[in-house]
């Protein structure tokens, strides 16, 4: 039976009435996004129709997940709420803090003992407060959601930016900061900007070499990093049917790096087959008798560019298989042109290691392709030329996968399996010879490709594919490689071919484990007790923030004003910072310490205006926090994309920073910037930025007139005496502005005022 079963046949049973009515105030046939939406609205039953893109709306999702990393300082805020148990079903994954190095049982042994801490403050948290706990080495989270939580026509937020892997079983799933988790667990509205719609219709069948993750690679490559800002790209047409669950799982997993809300498809028979074959038929068993209120009306699947903001049509039996990178998960490349790409980029074309799974491609059909084709490097007496790891989902897959002999397929190749867990994808892998930050090419089948992600060196370009084609380009060794049209030379010099992948969708034999790592929560946790430490280095309980004094911010010092990309990764490093996630002042030693200044394109290195000397970020916040004086930080377009890390909003506000003002926001971090009592503001002209200056001091004059939609004036007094005045635009209401005057969200709802 599935976990919470009796809360989705309550979704169910309201769906149909909701819908309905929801259909009659619209006036119009229905979007599945908008069916879902409007089914969990925080108020019940649709009383109006909203705006996209312009109403902020009230819902009620039906569950949280947490991962570790996020969850230590998601659950040090909910502890200031004063709650007794959690207000919706919640789950606590630990799949960050595993790095790879060795092997799977190397690595994990390892983090239990290096993390133990944490892992023990989790696992009381959420025994205590009625949080299901899946432990070290149960797998990442987001595959173990799909496993086990994810349910057709569901919402549920989570506490990553991949959370919208969910979509891939039908569910509106949503990448959150952790106040709005807490928010939610603590039997709260969650706000959302009612979003736009991006409908991405597939004709044609998959075949060959091409697989879902083409499809994403290829809209990546369309819509760009920030091309589905602000909206929920909805997958539909006789390709989406024909695609596996777990196919459409990627594809949503991968949405994130456009920008959008979340992705999601409707329900069709993949989907009940997958829940079927992962023990729940009673969800899918009900989701059958609503089936026609878990996907679009077939008006507007017949006349998309009605109903949808944005259209996209691709024809899967004419997709090729793509590699996207270097640096940016859009940089889309057919693989017939990757060869003639890398000799003008100069890109090295050696392959020095190939590393497939993670959250993004770890299924089983994942698996079961790749290891067809490294059957193959026997069978064609070939050697593979990179190196090349494997890191499965979770520990149903990965002891699924071992039964039906997979592991040992890649072992005689050479291959190495980590832990069921994040590993490289997040920059928890301990590369031998990162360090002498050589220029080198990786392929991998994760999400992200930024600068540092992987192994920390900058220097490392890592391009993002398919499971099947990471594997075949490692058997290779190079870039250039196309095994749809390439040979290649074997042990005995003959000339062979690679055979195009094939795969069971799903384990013939079903899925099966010894022990998943699902710990459940006491019945009564009231007498649990949450011991932190006070000399810890790993966890820390917060204090509130101040309130707003009611006064324009004046004498403010630029702290940084970073020059183009600027990702959470930047603003807030992960890898061997992800220890620190607890604790909130030596996390913040990581502050912005990976972007660029605009003034002297180092990183890590700014003005001190106080002493006129050059330091590190944190170095100088401090410096000016502890002297009484407010900072500020100018950043560029889509400022904060990548990981909803909240982090990178939390330790500003902590080291003193009032204000961050930019070109554009990624929609995360702006939200994660309001609900910690910042000013997340953007130039009304975007040309202003330019005549921001290295010793600028910076005073608001109408903040005390804060009001939603009212822009504020800000003064850049330069170093010669001259001044610009600049406008700033925000996106502010009534409630976000109470969050600022307050302090912070948590502080409202600490006060019983939320």
């Amino acid at each position: 039976m599935a976990f919470d079963i009796e809360m989705i046949k309550k979704v169910y049973a309201n769906m149909p009435g909701r819908v309905d009515k929801a259909r009659e105030i619209v006036g119009r046939p229905l979007t599945l996004t908008e069916k879902i939406l409007y089914n969990h609205l925080w108020d019940g039953n649709p009383t109006k129709a909203f705006g996209r893109g312009v109403d902020y709306v009230d819902f009620a999702p039906d569950r949280v997940a947490c991962q570790d990393a996020t969850a230590q300082m998601a659950l040090l805020q909910f502890m200031h709420a004063g709650k007794k148990t959690v207000a919706v079903p919640t789950t606590v994954h630990c799949d960050h803090l595993i790095q790879a190095k060795v092997d799977a049982v190397t690595d994990l042994a390892r983090a239990k003992t290096q993390s133990n801490e944490v892992f023990d403050f989790l696992s009381s948290v959420s025994n205590k407060y009625g949080i299901g706990f899946w432990k070290p080495g149960a797998g990442i989270i987001h595959q173990v959601v799909l496993e086990n939580y994810a349910f057709p026509g569901g919402m549920m937020i989570g506490t990553d930016s991949h959370t919208v892997n969910a979509g891939g079983l039908g569910m509106v799933a949503i990448g959150v900061g952790g106040a709005d988790a807490v928010d939610v667990m603590s039997g709260m509205a969650w706000e959302l900007k009612f979003p736009k719609l991006i409908g991405v219709k597939l004709t044609g069948k998959l075949s060959g070499w091409t697989a879902p993750k083409d499809v994403i690679l290829k809209v990546a490559g369309i819509l760009t990093v920030k091309g589905g800002t602000g909206a929920i790209v909805e997958y539909f047409g006789e390709g989406a049917t024909s695609m596996s669950c777990t196919g459409k799982g990627t594809i949503c997993n991968m949405g994130a790096e456009i920008g959008a809300t979340t992705s999601t498809f409707g329900y069709d028979a993949s989907m009940g087959r997958y829940l079927r074959s992962t023990n729940r038929a009673d969800v899918a068993d009900a989701a059958d008798k609503v089936a026609s209120y878990l996907t679009g009306d077939p008006e507007v699947y017949a006349n998309p560019e009605q109903y949808f903001d944005q259209v996209i049509e691709i024809n899967l039996s004419e997709l090729e298989p793509h590699l996207n990178g270097p640096f940016t998960p859009d940089l889309a490349t057919p693989i017939s042109k990757m060869k003639e790409e890398a000799i003008k980029n100069n890109w090295p074309l050696q392959i020095q290691v190939g590393l497939i799974g993670s959250c993004t491609n770890s299924s089983y059909e994942d698996i079961a392709r790749a290891a067809s084709l490294a059957r193959q490097v026997s069978a064609k007496n070939l050697k593979t030329k990179s190196q090349f790891t494997i890191t499965p989902g979770s520990e149903v897959v990965r002891y699924t996968i071992e039964r039906d002999g997979f592991i040992d397929t890649f072992h005689k190749i050479g291959a190495t399996v980590f832990a069921n867990a994040c590993g490289p994808c997040i920059g928890m892998w301990d590369r031998e010879g990162a360090e002498k930050e050589e220029r080198n090419t990786i392929v991998h089948s994760f999400n992200r490709n930024f600068s540092k992600r992987a192994d920390g060196n900058p220097n490392t370009l890592a391009f993002v594919g398919s499971p099947e084609l990471v594997t075949a380009m490692a058997i290779a060794g190079d870039l250039g490689f196309n095994p749809l049209t390439d040979t290649l030379i074997n042990e005995d010099g003959e000339e062979v071919m690679l055979d195009a992948p094939t795969g069971d969708e799903l384990p013939p034999k079903g899925f099966d484990a010894e022990d998943p790592g699902f710990q459940a929560p006491a019945e009564d946790g009231s007498g649990v007790q949450v011991a932190v430490s006070p000399t810890s280095d790993r966890l820390q309980l917060l204090a509130p923030f101040d309130p707003w004094d009611g006064k324009n911010i004046t004498g403010a010092k630029l702290l940084i004003k970073a020059f183009g990309k600027c990702t959470t990764d930047h603003i807030s490093m992960a890898g061997p910072w992800l220890r620190f996630r607890g604790h909130l002042d030596n996390i913040s030693n990581n502050m912005l310490i990976g972007a660029v200044n605009a003034f002297n394109q180092k990183t890590n290195s700014v003005k001190n205006q106080l002493t006129g000397a050059y330091d590190a970020v944190p170095a100088v916040a401090r410096a000016y926090k502890a002297a009484g004086v407010p900072s500020i930080v100018v950043g560029d377009h889509n400022y904060g994309e990548g990981s909803s890390r909240e982090h990178a909003a939390m330790e500003p506000r902590f080291l003193g920073v009032k204000a961050v003002l930019v070109k554009s926001f990624a929609r995360i971090h702006e939200t994660n910037l309001k609900k910690q009592g910042l000013l997340g503001l953007t130039f009304a002209n975007e040309a202003d930025y330019d005549k921001i200056q290295e010793n600028d001091t910076i005073n608001f004059t109408d903040l005390t007139e804060f009001a939603p939609g009212k822009p504020l004036t800000l003064e850049f007094v330069h170093a010669d005496g001259t001044k610009d005045i600049i406008l700033a635009n925000h996106t502010y209401n009534e409630g976000q502005i109470g969050w600022f005057v307050a302090g912070s969200a948590l502080n409202l709802i600490a006060a019983g005022k939320a």
